[in-house]
């Protein structure tokens, strides 16, 4: 077909089937465009990174967590635990449930104070939103994308993982959140 003498040029392909095209590629993004074995080689590292971020943030959410739990069960009074609480403690562990008049057990535990839990939440999103950028490089169903994916998660978990607390299940696995 001619086109006028405009050369259209090489393109984005996405393949909804397991694929190991190289040239041509395109990563979530068409602007993420592979046109040379190089540029493929260097998105399999970046990808490869982004999974052992993700780990990363998995275990500064942990220990972030563990850090929260010291302070409070030191029961050390901060700036930041002084206003934790906006209503007054009730003693009540049960009250009825809106719908069919059921008992609900109350959770028990101290209130994280509101800057602890902004940064938890900034940490969770970051990883939430993390992985379901993997969860798309995965869906390009590239052999050697998804490869990239699951050798980050396997270095990041191993460089990462190196202690291990024998009372904890060690959180979930790679999962999309």
């Amino acid at each position: 077909m001619d086109h006028g003498g405009y050369d259209m040029g090489p393109r984005c392909s996405m393949h909804m089937l397991w694929n190991t095209q190289v040239i041509d590629t395109c990563v979530v993004f068409s602007q993420w465009h592979i046109r040379s074995h190089l540029q493929f080689f260097l998105s399999f590292l970046a990808i490869a990174g982004l999974g052992v971020l993700y780990e990363y943030l998995r275990k500064l959410s942990r220990d972030f967590d563990g850090h929260i739990a010291t302070k409070l069960r030191a029961g050390r009074r901060t700036p930041l635990t002084a206003s934790a609480r906006s209503s007054p403690e009730r003693s009540d562990v049960e009250e009825t449930g809106l719908l069919h008049g059921l008992r609900v057990v109350k959770k028990q535990g101290t209130t994280v104070p509101p800057l602890y839990r902004a940064i938890r939440a900034i940490l969770y999103g970051a990883s939430v939103g993390l992985s379901f950028f993997l969860m798309l490089v995965f869906m390009t169903y590239n052999a050697y994308l998804i490869l990239a994916v699951v050798l980050g998660a396997v270095v990041g978990h191993y460089v990462l993982g190196e202690v291990m607390e024998p009372d904890s299940t060690g959180g979930k696995g790679m999962a999309c959140h």
